[in-house]
């Protein structure tokens, strides 16, 4: 697999090894599953999912608990992470980058990315914006840091490696699609432990 940006390189390499150590366990998924079930609730008909940026599959996990009948699937960078996602067998992992064309012969109720829009290069963004409206059937969720204009900040010691922006809005602008409901994420909420990010769900 070949890398186009930094960004790519740093999540499939050494520090994308790493970050499933810090980010895992029952609680997450728990909360996971609080979250998802919210989203939800606004898209009841919703029987299949992709996950673009899936790491080991916290989210798809979290999703395979509420509805066991889901069809889902995950694409993720690290191969590392992708390979623990398997081996958990919720849904069909692709083990590649999510800045080309995502080439598939079925769609999926809703696509959504979360935690992950952030570390794209903005350069970027477009392709997959455009990996999120063609895989999607009729539901589009993004969970990121939300910031109403684009704005870099250090990101674990690291320059360039974390954008904030209103990715929903830019989502919105770019193919017509309708806000169908959103929230914010506290990180005091001892329940949700969500980091401070905004879900935006979002129709065709």
């Amino acid at each position: 697999m070949s890398y186009q940006t930094e960004q790519e390189k740093f999540w499939a390499t050494d520090f994308g090894n790493e970050y499933p150590n810090r980010n895992e366990g029952e609680a997450l998924i728990a909360s996971n599953i609080a979250l998802f079930s919210k989203i939800l609730r606004s898209a009841p008909t919703v029987k299949s999912a992709a996950e673009l940026g899936c790491n080991i599959g916290l989210n798809l996990s979290a999703l395979k608990r509420i509805h066991q009948g889901l069809d889902l699937r995950g694409y993720e960078i690290n191969q590392l992470a992708a390979k623990v996602a398997i081996n958990q067998r919720m849904a069909e992992i692709v083990n590649t980058t999510i800045t080309e064309p995502l080439a598939s012969h079925k769609k999926f109720d809703l696509t959504f990315t979360k935690g992950v829009l952030i570390h794209i290069n903005p350069e970027k963004l477009d392709a997959v914006y455009e990996n999120l409206y063609s895989l999607s059937n009729r539901y589009i969720m993004v969970c990121e840091y939300y910031n109403p204009s684009p704005v870099a900040i250090e990101y674990r010691g690291h320059q360039d490696h974390l954008f904030k922006r209103d990715f929903a809005g830019e989502l919105i602008s770019k193919f017509n699609l309708k806000l169908l409901n959103y929230g914010f994420n506290y990180h005091r909420d001892t329940y949700l432990t969500n980091d401070d990010t905004t879900w935006f769900l979002l129709e065709k």
